[in-house]
């Protein structure tokens, strides 16, 4: 049983006065409250929900100096369902953990990290929206808080949680170009987890292939240019032969929790799934003899969003024949089903917020 944890009564009066905007975005919106804990001396301290404000942090703070952060991103649902729901919290925190580690940063706790998300949920159930697509979108973070500039580890840490009532990320297909210059992992690197490093060394191919009028950069891998890894931030999945198509994991690319989830509900229908590398100047032919019949990109910002032309400089633009693919939109509109109540969690993914998150305290 995880206990509640102390909630400010400031907190609870700013949700009260809260009036999100009437036109969500994909996280411009932030709920006025955040969950916040402190690690030193070897332990996590005592866990709160506190008014959101502006934190006071050492210029020397080793995350501003070795970029020790790590962040989480999922939802919480109230569509269909009477209470709030939590899609799949359990993956977050395994992978959070699996980002810690590989920043020699410390543990969270199972409980602690269920703490924070069941309690932000229950004090901001009542602005969460409840049209389909739209959720509370959660996002944990730990950095590290020491004020020294020696090369280490730090040895005190800060978890948070904060929320944001949201739109789904983006809404129409997707015209996506092939980068074939710089790399977003290399293996033995931070590729697999969800360190921030990761996403700041995107930005600069996600700014240019929006330059030249594409929505996001598909990568290549590292060393031989040659095999599809992510497609920018999300897991990437082509439809060939009737098959779903997506590359393994193999180190370098993040294990998402959407992408597990549309792999088990493929497999469930009876789709047949193959993880396995996938070539980029095999994924062009297909595209251009038919064989791969759509490709799609999916997360827990975008949900599923299906891809309408892949771009390469080098060999020009590969079109599907129709911008939204209906595997895809199969996949997400079970998906979103379970996730916003309308059809059985047959797989257990929902999670409820225990009532006595629910009590008022002070």
């Amino acid at each position: 049983m995880i206990a509640p944890c102390t909630v400010r009564a400031a907190a609870r009066a700013a949700i009260s006065a809260f009036r999100p905007p009437s036109q969500l975005h994909f996280g411009k919106t932030i709920a006025p409250i955040l969950f916040r804990v402190d690690y030193a001396d070897g332990r996590w301290g005592n866990a709160e929900v506190q008014i959101y404000g502006p934190i006071q942090i050492d210029p020397a703070a080793k995350v501003l100096h070795y970029a020790q952060v790590v962040f989480e991103g999922l939802k919480a649902y109230r569509v269909a369902q009477q209470r709030p729901q939590i899609f799949r919290p359990v993956m977050n925190w395994r992978r959070l953990n699996a980002s810690a580690r590989r920043m020699l940063m410390p543990e969270l706790p199972e409980d602690l990290f269920m703490q924070g998300l069941f309690a932000m949920v229950a004090i901001c159930e009542s602005i969460i929206p409840r049209a389909s697509g739209q959720s509370l979108y959660l996002r944990p973070l730990m950095f590290a808080t020491e004020p020294t500039l020696g090369l280490a580890a730090s040895t005190s840490y800060t978890f948070l949680v904060i929320a944001s009532p949201s739109d789904a990320f983006a809404t129409g297909p997707l015209r996506v170009l092939v980068e074939r210059e710089a790399s977003r992992a290399a293996v033995g690197g931070t590729g697999h987890v969800k360190v921030s490093g990761n996403y700041g060394a995107a930005l600069l191919s996600t700014a240019s292939a929006m330059q030249q009028g594409f929505n996001q950069p598909l990568w290549l891998d590292a060393a031989s240019r040659r095999y599809i890894e992510e497609l920018s931030v999300m897991n990437f999945f082509a439809v060939i032969d009737g098959e779903l198509h997506t590359p393994s994991l193999d180190g370098t690319i993040l294990p998402g929790v959407t992408r597990d989830s549309v792999i088990a509900l493929a497999r469930d229908s009876g789709t047949a799934v193959r993880e396995q590398p996938l070539e980029i100047e095999e994924l062009l032919n297909l595209i251009e003899s038919g064989r791969c019949s759509e490709a799609f990109a999916c997360g827990t910002a975008v949900i599923i969003a299906s891809i309408s032309a892949i771009s390469d400089n080098k060999h020009g633009a590969f079109e599907f024949d129709a911008p939204t693919g209906p595997v895809a939109e199969r996949l997400r509109k079970e998906l979103l089903d379970i996730q916003e109540g309308r059809a059985d969690d047959r797989f257990g993914w929902m999670q409820s917020v225990p009532q006595a998150f629910y009590q008022r305290d002070s």
